[in-house]
Order: C-alpha cells, then sequence, then structure tokens
C-alpha cells in the first residue's frame, strides 16, 4: 500500500532550523515552547540519521544559536546568512540537493519573516514543506497566527513536533521506536 503523499519519508527529509538565536529567543515569549520543540526535532533527526541544516541571521547583532540547541549541533555547520528566506543560502540548497531532499520540515523564528520568506520560496523550487507550528514563533502572536494561516492557504503543510517524529517512524516496529518515543514523554 502506497503512503499518502503528504507523510514524511525518511528517505527524503530534513529539518532546516532558522534562527534560534540567543537576543533573538530572549523576546519571544513561546521561546521555552519552541526550543523544546526543537530540541526533540534536532535529536530525533539525530537518532534517524537524516540530514539537518541549521542556520543564523547575523550572529553579530542577533547572538549566535541557543546554547541547548548549539550544543547538539556541534557537529553540524551552522550557516550564516543576512536574507531572510534560505533561497539565497547556497550551501544550505546544495546540501538539500546532494541529500536527496524532497521533503522540507521548518522550524525556527521569526514564523512571518525568516520561516514564511523560506517556506514559499521552497515550496517554489519544488519541495513539500512541513512547518512545525509548535515549533516556530514570532514576537507578536498576530505576526505568527496571521502567517501560518498564509502558508496554509499557499499549501504549505502545518504540523506538531510529535506528528513529524511519528510520521518519519511509520510503525512502532522501526529499531528508533522507544528512542522517539521517550522524547516525547
Amino acid at each position: 500500500m502506497t503512503r499518502h503523499e503528504n507523510l514524511l519519508s525518511r528517505t527524503s527529509t530534513a529539518l532546516v532550523i532558522i534562527d534560534i538565536q540567543e537576543d533573538l529567543a530572549r523576546v519571544m515569549e513561546e521561546r521555552f515552547q519552541v526550543i523544546d520543540s526543537v530540541t526533540k526535532l534536532v535529536k530525533g533527526f539525530q537518532i534517524l540519521g537524516l540530514p539537518m541544516f541549521p542556520m543564523e541571521q547575523y550572529p553579530k547583532g542577533l547572538g549566535r544559536t541557543v546554547e541547548q540547541l548549539r550544543t547538539l549541533l556541534e557537529d553540524y555547520e551552522i550557516v550564516e546568512k543576512k536574507s531572510f528566506s534560505v533561497l539565497r543560502v547556497h550551501s544550505i540548497l546544495e546540501g538539500l540537493k546532494k541529500s536527496n531532499v524532497k521533503q522540507v520540515v521548518l522550524v525556527g523564528m521569526e514564523t512571518h519573516v525568516c520561516i514564511s520568506q523560506s517556506a514559499l520560496d521552497l515550496q517554489n523550487l519544488g519541495y513539500q514543506v512541513h512547518v512545525v507550528a509548535d515549533g516556530v514563533c514570532s514576537r507578536k502572536e498576530s505576526d505568527h497566527a496571521f502567517a501560518l494561516t498564509r502558508m496554509a492557504h499557499a499549501g504549505i503543510a502545518l504540523t506538531t513536533t510529535e506528528a513529524v517524529l511519528f510520521e518519519l517512524l511509520e510503525t512502532s516496529d522501526a529499531p528508533e521506536f522507544k528512542q522517539i518515543s521517550a522524547l516525547v514523554k
């Protein structure tokens, strides 16, 4: 039986982590939830051996990636950027191509700026984009809510941390099931 085309697949999915940085996070009311959700996703993608692409927006001004995530990502290059969309980050696009990625899971800050611009641009390039609603935030709740609505209307899949992890597992028979289940408890 063939799975639905909008379900994430281990063979073609990557996590793109956008701008979860110290100074930016300080002004986000939902920062603790977002950092917790992204931590679970990073650990899950590591357990499953899936590609991840972390980025920082102008770290000189917004600080480095928050320590909780930076520690988990020490084996990954955190790419610096100035553009809001990942479309202009050549190394990320090359990494997605080399990894044979067709589905991109997006998390980070801010929903209405870098997340939405990246989601729409990646979709325009032919990627199926999944934005983790509990893994993104904006300074203002209205910006966050309207951005999610806009992306949904444009055909971007909205999802949650647990949904992503269990879609990638696909079955409780997966050898990583117990490790992933422990992450979401």
